[in-house]
């Protein structure tokens, strides 16, 4: 559990919790580690070398070796990546010849039934001994590249001195507990972990996100303690927690037998909320099935006293009706009346602000200003990421032609034309102007802040849901500049039962996002790209890539989608392990295939689909190509997906995320500048020699927290930006 935490916070937050050990002369060996992290891309901070410098050389060998391992996996270098083409990106044969000269070899073989391979409907691929399966061992291709060349473009990412181990553990708790966005499905099990651990010590003042109220009301319960809950959900995601099932609500959880104790806890917990608010009982037509079955494990009738907990059963069954608020907004909008629905979601401010569509579609120029200034008076009351996502919207809706993209909780995603008419910007104006000032009234007030320039592409981020971790990941719709002359994409899975073929492809498009090629196991090479070759099985775990040359590139592709197909056997949720990512390098570095230093990100694959969409990449004008998340899943086939197959679909969601307006970390800084506080970018040479003046607050805001910043300033970096925007 320790050596766990120890590499997630290593990982996750570039600090290395305090090494501890006797005083002694640790210099060369700290040095030592510092070499072999930068073959990583990673280096030691100032603090952390002195640190290490400090201690026995045995104490340093000690708490390095976790650290390093920790950075490796992190950039996806704990495994050896192994290609199908020795040579690659050098010597990759036409697909047509390669097909013949494998089928040529099996039946050349004596071994080989012709039967297996020559079938009714054509050549059996996987019938032949030479296709799809590694032809050479790791040191044959390690002897078969020459060494890598450094260069400045490469990614080196700090190290800092963290805490003790048990403190970067409680920090790293509150931290998770209490976002203000929901969490990734990895994030959670860590949260779940962390709340055991950290059940005694001080918790967070608020827990605003509803599923890591339910997994710290687990906790809380196990020490006795009554669970926090202001809404009758939050008890049936206890409920949730406690049976080990879905606490987003998302899909169906089969309640187990609670004990005594947990049925009254839950029961009195029910009885609480009820009895502060019957409108509370609104919620539970949304969620009558799980209450039904959630109500046959508490035995409500056991508990005669606890009426408006047992009510809550009754709503559930039907034998008790309780007209929602939901019915009486339902019914202004059939009306007509647009000041009664106003009236109505002032109330409920966040339902407000995430109907200001239809609102605004049936509203006339003087009441969308009464709109707005409802908005005004009530938005503070509303979560930003839901402020954010709504003035995203609304200001894709003044343009036609944008395509409607929808995406679950899974992430799964699909594309429908925009039917409706764009709304007027003299009815979206006004409330986008109100939905900007409330955006700035929820940022922190500085008086300096100390900007990565890089990070001003960065969107909201609005929820984790669907973003796997890794390195140089950034949430949905963040562009990042790509550098060098290269570009290479990487997939790397283990199958755990199944024989399990993943494929990796690239969707060529050109301006209006129409197909100008691909390149995939069935065109290994075209259009400045190249495959490394298919794999069709990873009992010891595969890795597929596809180069692109950025120079010789045709002209008429602008836009390069990458794609993960599950072609047969295990999904994504089943592997063993699978993640993506991509490098840059300059056309001189040769080295290996893959080469950690040139990682630029690394991201898990874990969506409950089978086609994976990790980012779109774009050329502009001036020929500079752009990086977008995507962060999406498509549904797909069961078996036997195909770029060819799904190519139409994934160029319809790349257009979808690319033509939409972002609100960014450059919008948030522009307002913070209004607010009054200096915004400039970071220099390290001046930074090192300025300190915070007392009574003064300063930020730095960037992708990654670098070293010697003034101490006493804010750090927000890519795993913090959604602090930006306090709940």
């Amino acid at each position: 559990m320790l050596r766990m935490l120890h590499s997630e916070i290593v990982k996750r937050t570039l600090r290395v919790p305090e090494p501890a050990g006797e005083l002694g002369d640790g210099t060369s060996m700290a040095r030592r580690f510092d070499a072999a992290l930068l073959t990583a891309g990673f280096t030691c901070s100032a603090d952390l070398l002195r640190h290490l410098s400090g201690l026995r050389p045995e104490d340093v060998l000690a708490a390095v070796g976790p650290v390093l391992s920790a950075v490796r996996a992190a950039v996806g270098d704990h495994v050896r990546h192994n290609v199908y083409f020795l040579d690659f990106p050098a010597n990759v044969p036409d697909t047509s010849r390669f097909w013949l000269e494998c089928l040529a070899d099996a039946l050349a073989d004596p071994g080989v039934k012709a039967e297996t391979v020559l079938t009714v409907g054509g050549v059996d691929l996987l019938g032949l001994p030479r296709y799809g399966r590694y032809q050479h061992g790791f040191g044959a291709l390690l002897e078969a590249h020459e060494s890598f060349v450094e260069g400045a473009k490469d990614r080196v990412s700090v190290l800092h001195l963290g805490r003790p181990l048990a403190e970067e553990a409680h920090a790293l708790y509150l931290d998770l507990a209490a976002s203000p966005l929901p969490l990734s499905e990895d994030d959670l099990v860590l949260l779940e972990l962390l709340a055991a651990e950290c059940a005694g010590a001080e918790q967070p003042e608020r827990i605003p996100v509803r599923e890591n109220r339910a997994v710290v009301n687990r906790a809380r319960m196990s020490e006795g303690r009554a669970p926090l809950a202001d809404t009758v959900t939050d008890v049936l995601r206890l409920a949730c927690a406690l049976s080990d099932g879905d606490v987003t609500l998302d899909g169906p959880t089969r309640f187990r037998s609670f004990r005594r104790s947990e049925r009254r806890a839950l029961m009195t917990a029910l009885e609480g909320v009820v009895g502060n608010s019957r409108a509370k009982l609104g919620d539970v037509a949304r969620y009558r099935e799980p209450f039904k079955r959630l109500g046959e494990r508490l035995h409500p009738h056991e508990y005669p006293r606890l009426e408006y907990a047992r009510e809550v059963f009754a709503v559930a069954r039907g034998q008790s009706r309780v007209r929602g608020f939901d019915a009486r907004v339902e019914a202004a909008f059939a009306d007509g009346d647009t000041g009664r629905v106003v009236d109505l979601l002032a109330t409920a401010p966040g339902m407000l602000v995430r109907s200001l569509d239809r609102v605004l579609s049936q509203a006339s120029e003087e009441e969308a200003e009464r709109v707005a200034g409802t908005v005004d008076v009530r938005a503070d009351q509303v979560a930003p990421r839901v402020l954010v996502s709504a003035r995203e919207h609304l200001a894709s809706r003044r343009r036609p032609g944008v395509a409607r993209m929808f995406v679950n909780q899974r992430a799964r995603a699909w594309v429908e034309p925009e039917r409706r008419e764009p709304l007027p910007a003299d009815r979206v104006d006004p409330v986008v102007g109100a939905l900007d000032r409330a955006i700035a009234r929820r940022l922190p007030r500085f008086d300096r802040v100390l900007v990565d320039e890089a990070v001003r592409t960065v969107a909201v981020p609005r929820s984790g849901k669907g973003v796997a971790g890794g390195v140089g990941v950034l949430p949905r719709g963040s562009a990042m500049p790509v550098t060098g002359d290269r570009l290479r994409f990487f997939v790397h899975w283990r199958q755990q039962e199944l024989r399990t073929d993943l494929d990796l492809s690239v969707q060529m498009l050109d301006a209006d996002f129409a197909s100008a090629g691909q390149v995939s196991w069935t065109r290994l090479g075209g259009g400045g790209a190249v495959h490394s070759g298919d794999i069709v099985e990873a009992p010891e775990g595969a890795t597929e890539m596809i180069d692109l040359s950025l120079a010789t590139m045709d002209p008429q592709v602008r836009h390069v989608v990458p794609q993960v197909l599950v072609y047969a056997g295990e999904g994504f949720m089943e592997l063993a392990e699978s993640f993506f990512g991509f490098m840059t390098r300059d056309g001189e570095q040769e080295g290996m295939p893959f080469e950690p230093r040139t990682v630029r990100a690394k991201s898990g694959l874990r969506g409950a689909a089978r086609v994976a969409l990790p980012l779109v990449f774009s050329r502009g004008e001036d020929d500079r190509w752009t990086a977008r998340w995507l962060h999406l899943f498509m549904t797909g086939r069961l078996a036997f997906n195909q770029v060819e197959d799904t190519g139409v679909s994934a160029g319809l969601l790349a257009r979808a995320l690319v033509e939409r307006d972002a609100v960014t970390v450059g919008d948030l800084l522009t307002m913070t500048a209004r607010a009054g506080a200096l915004v400039a970018p970071f220099d390290a040479e001046e930074a090192a020699r300025e300190a915070v003046p007392e009574g003064e607050r300063w930020a730095y805001v960037g992708l990654e927290r670098p070293d010697g910043l003034p101490e006493g300033a804010e750090v927000f970096t890519a795993r913090e930006l959604g602090t930006l925007l306090p709940d």
